[in-house]
């Protein structure tokens, strides 16, 4: 969820601010001591499984009731030190903001090709959780507009490893040249984070009455931008990690103002989801007393009113050419259905696999964003030979018959350290480092020695010890 506000500021206190609590007396009345209770305990932890890198064992685990592979752990481990985690395996995400595919399955017709846009998407929790519920020839844009928060979005992508993904650095009131383009449009805004008071404690100590009030206005101006976005008939999914009117329900009926209507859900009693009403259109809210999870508000709309939608009319990339023949017979190679992509190479070097279903859409994205990256990077020619990516290592793409090496967990966690490895084997050439099935990364076999090429910046800095 993007809690992050650069407005807020507060002094540190461990009790709930005095105006917060007058708000929630209000809003849930004899539930509140409830509610107060709840935020005093322990955050429960939840995990969405990847779909397509299944490697996860959940015998025994809660199922989170509105998401088909979110499940709670019993109590939290060291993610950063699990190889699963690592390799893409799962995600960690809040189990109420999980609610959000549901909310698509309801409104959003998902056995067709739709194109999609996050429009304020790192870290990349519900980017994640779209790649997955959506049909696989979708295109899916995610966009950050803070720059320093792009590079996680990017990293947690390429560990999801879909092909069909767009990564992009704009103010949504940028990217108005893609107007009626899409189907569907996530606005999972900034706010003032009082959802996650228990969850992240310097959240309740940057709380401010006029702190809300920005975020609201800021909500707002989002959402102007990103209406236009959507072709008539397309679906504005919009949530908060908040619980007040002001950045809830009243932005549910800015949007009602200005040619949406509200699609309500059918969620069932024994979720304990809230509905939350307001002049005819309906939100529901998630409680920390009520469901297993923390504050979230979602709401959904459907766009009545026209937009001259742009046409796909770009005729030549502005950034990045074809390979040429030798260059892709031999790239191809790296790939479990080559069949299925183009490849294309940016001025970097970088090779980059595109599906051929949503060539026409990448080939107009080239000319109408301005900071983005698409399509799957798979590697570099160094003259010519294929020096495959981490990014490739990966993905749901890669060739399934290529060399591999099965890892300990030892081994895996040296692995990401970027330690040397030693084999009792010879290993020759490139290789797939595996955990449990599931790939890592790259290592490559130099006369005696075993080359590590895991990417500098991912690389671990927690002592493994008392883990292997």
């Amino acid at each position: 969820m993007n809690n992050y506000n650069p407005l807020l500021a507060g002094s540190a206190s461990s009790e709930l601010p005095s105006a917060f609590q007058a708000q929630m007396q209000a809003q849930l009345g004899t539930e509140f001591s409830a509610f107060e209770s709840a935020i005093k305990q322990e955050t429960p932890v939840s995990i969405r499984i990847n779909p397509r890198k299944q490697q996860y064992d959940t015998t025994g685990l809660d199922r989170v009731p509105w998401c088909s592979e979110g499940f709670y752990l019993n109590e939290r481990p060291s993610f950063t030190l699990d190889p699963l985690f690592q390799a893409g395996a799962y995600y960690v995400q809040e189990a109420s903001s999980m609610l959000l595919q549901e909310a698509l399955k309801q409104t959003a017709n998902l056995n067709r090709p739709l194109r999609v846009l996050d429009l304020c998407a790192a870290p990349g929790g519900k980017s994640t959780l779209l790649a997955s519920a959506l049909h696989p020839d979708s295109l899916l844009i995610c966009n950050e507009v803070i720059r320093s928060r792009v590079s996680v979005l990017r990293e947690n992508l390429d560990k999801w490893g879909y092909a069909n993904v767009v990564v992009s650095n704009h103010d949504p009131e940028d990217m108005g040249n893609l107007a009626g383009f899409f189907d569907v449009v996530v606005v999972d805004a900034p706010c003032s984070g009082e959802g996650l008071f228990r969850k992240d404690p310097d959240a309740m100590n940057e709380w401010s009455e006029d702190a809300v009030q920005l975020c609201s206005a800021r909500q707002k101006r989002i959402l102007s931008a990103a209406a236009p976005l959507l072709d008539e008939g397309g679906i504005l999914i919009y949530s908060t990690c908040t619980y007040n009117d002001s950045e809830n329900s009243e932005n549910v009926r800015y949007l009602t103002q200005h040619g949406f209507r509200n699609r309500a859900l059918t969620l069932p009693a024994e979720w304990n989801v809230a509905e939350r009403w307001s002049d005819n259109t309906v939100g529901y809210q998630c409680y920390p007393h009520r469901v297993r999870g923390e504050g979230f508000f979602i709401s959904v709309f459907q766009k009545t009113a026209f937009t001259a939608a742009v046409k796909l009319d770009a005729r030549t990339f502005r950034s990045i050419r074809t390979l040429r023949p030798r260059e892709t017979a031999s790239a191809m190679t790296w790939l479990q259905n080559p069949a299925n992509f183009s490849l294309w190479e940016k001025p970097n070097g970088d090779v980059m696999a595109l599906p051929k279903a949503l060539e026409k859409q990448f080939l107009f994205l080239d000319s109408a964003l301005r900071n983005k990256g698409f399509g799957l990077e798979i590697g570099q020619f160094k003259g010519t030979d294929f020096i495959p990516s981490h990014a490739l290592a990966l993905s749901t793409i890669i060739n399934q018959n290529l060399p591999a090496l099965s890892l300990s967990k030892e081994e895996a966690l040296r692995y990401f350290k970027k330690e040397n490895l030693v084999f009792d084997q010879p290993v020759k050439g490139w290789q797939l480092a595996q955990y449990e099935g599931i790939n890592l990364g790259w290592v490559k076999g130099v006369g005696n020695r075993v080359n590590n090429y895991l990417p500098k910046d991912w690389r671990i800095r927690m002592d493994i010890k008392e883990y292997i």
